[in-house]
């Protein structure tokens, strides 16, 4: 037992020294996370799109890369398989690129699930820091508190919120992320001349 409870200190300690170390690297991420949030909020709409529009390049990108592979390797098994799957993501890539809120609804609710379980690991996340690490573990809870509500407000809205739901949500998620981001790198900079314990 000892043995499990030095590992775990020499873990926390590294951690710590990795925290103090990047103090700045965290704090310029939050800044950046924060201010795309606050542009994310202020046009949901604007946001919605762009998220569609990425979507759409990745579905876009798998499916042709999927098609070159499938063709590459017509011998293999699966062959029509792996054809089908190149030719929906193919397929789902178009569509989303050419008419991008027509997948707003279908998007929202994987969003709102994402945000339900993020907003339970920030939780954990933030009760973890509280009992080891840092002296501003409340942002993260705060952050994974907003992250819950959000998904229950836009799940009960829809399907009226799918058009800027995600804009909205994504914006929300990286204000209070990377204030939260903030938080924490600010409350070890003091620390980051102190030689680590």
């Amino acid at each position: 037992m000892s043995i499990d409870t030095s590992r775990a200190e020499r873990i926390q300690t590294a951690m710590r020294g990795t925290l103090r170390a990047h103090w700045g690297l965290f704090l310029s991420e939050g800044i950046v996370l924060l201010v795309l949030g606050i542009g994310a909020v202020v046009l949901p709409p604007v946001a919605t799109v762009a998220v569609e529009i990425i979507i759409g390049w990745l579905l876009l990108i798998s499916g042709i890369v999927g098609l070159m592979s499938t063709f590459l390797m017509r011998s293999a098994p699966g062959f029509w398989w792996s054809l089908v799957s190149a030719l929906i993501a193919l397929a789902a890539g178009i569509v989303l690129l050419r008419w991008p809120l027509s997948g707003a609804l279908s998007l929202t609710l994987i969003l709102t699930a994402f945000l339900f379980f993020e907003g339970v690991v920030s939780i954990f996340y933030a009760l973890d820091h509280k009992r080891e690490l840092s002296g501003r573990w409340g942002m993260m809870l705060a952050s994974g508190v907003v992250d819950l509500f959000l998904a229950g407000m836009i799940l009960l809205g829809l399907p009226g919120t799918a058009a800027w739901a995600i804009g909205l949500l994504v914006g929300v998620n990286l204000v209070f992320g990377g204030a939260a981001l903030i938080a924490m790198a600010l409350h070890a900079r003091p620390l980051a001349g102190t030689s680590v314990q």
